[in-house]
């Protein structure tokens, strides 16, 4: 709990501010207007729309905005004053730390949309767990096995995304082919891991272009060239 600290003053921080300058606010005990629930979430502050990305403060405001306008009586009534919203959002936040941010918020977004009710942490957490799909992703597991079955040239095969061809290329092909399962697996999720989280972060990978063929292709000489070539270099030499 000691690394989340930080977070934690930032969120407090936040809930003490003004409406007009929070992303969200604990709702009043009377049920608002629909118009108004919609504008709390389709218009977030200056301030969050500048930020490229979310932060894991900024990620917690959003799926918690989402919950009140998806289950906005079962919101109001759950964190019915700013205290109870307030200790809400932390432990949100100490429970989902470990995910980016936009994991959290992608993965909230798909709970919504199964969920007749206000989702539980756990709920939201499997839905983490198992999102790499939500990124164009498959899972590690499957990422393994679609690299160990991969034909040769590599490079050719139809690979379901970039980061699976690129940690098999950082594992080894050699390793991935020939390595029990318990030593290839665990280096392969390695390398899948930290590309899964790049692509999360939003970065773009793509599959290394192959280099291009040389204007003039070289062949070998016959016999009669070698034999030739070696007798003028020994005329140029007086030999």
């Amino acid at each position: 709990m000691e690394k989340i600290k930080p977070l934690l003053d930032r969120t407090s921080k936040k809930l003490e501010k003004s409406s007009s300058a929070s992303l969200i606010e604990a709702g009043p005990t009377e049920p608002r207007s629909e118009n108004q629930a919609v504008e709390a979430v389709a218009e977030p502050t200056d301030g969050y729309r500048s930020e490229s990305a979310p932060d894991h403060v900024d990620a917690i405001n959003q799926i918690f905005a989402e919950f009140e306008f998806a289950y906005h009586n079962q919101y109001h009534k759950a964190f019915a004053n700013a205290e109870s919203l307030a200790i809400a959002k932390k432990y949100w936040l100490s429970s989902l730390e470990n995910y980016l941010p936009t994991q959290i918020v992608k993965a909230a977004k798909r709970v919504i949309r199964s969920q007749d009710y206000l989702p539980s942490i756990a709920a939201v957490v499997r839905a983490c767990e198992e999102g790499f799909d939500l990124f164009g992703l498959p899972a590690p597991r499957a990422a393994y096995v679609e690299a160990c079955s991969a034909p040769s040239p590599k490079r050719a095969h139809r690979w379901s995304h970039p980061a699976v061809y690129l940690a098999g290329q950082a594992t080894g092909w050699y390793t991935l082919a020939n390595e029990a399962e318990a030593v290839a697996f665990p280096r392969f999720e390695y390398h899948y891991g930290e590309l899964c989280r790049r692509v999360m972060h939003g970065e773009d990978i793509n599959l290394p272009v192959p280099e291009a063929l040389p204007q003039k292709t070289e062949r070998p000489l016959s016999a009669t060239e070698r034999r030739a070539r070696i007798a003028k270099m020994k005329k140029e030499l007086g030999l």
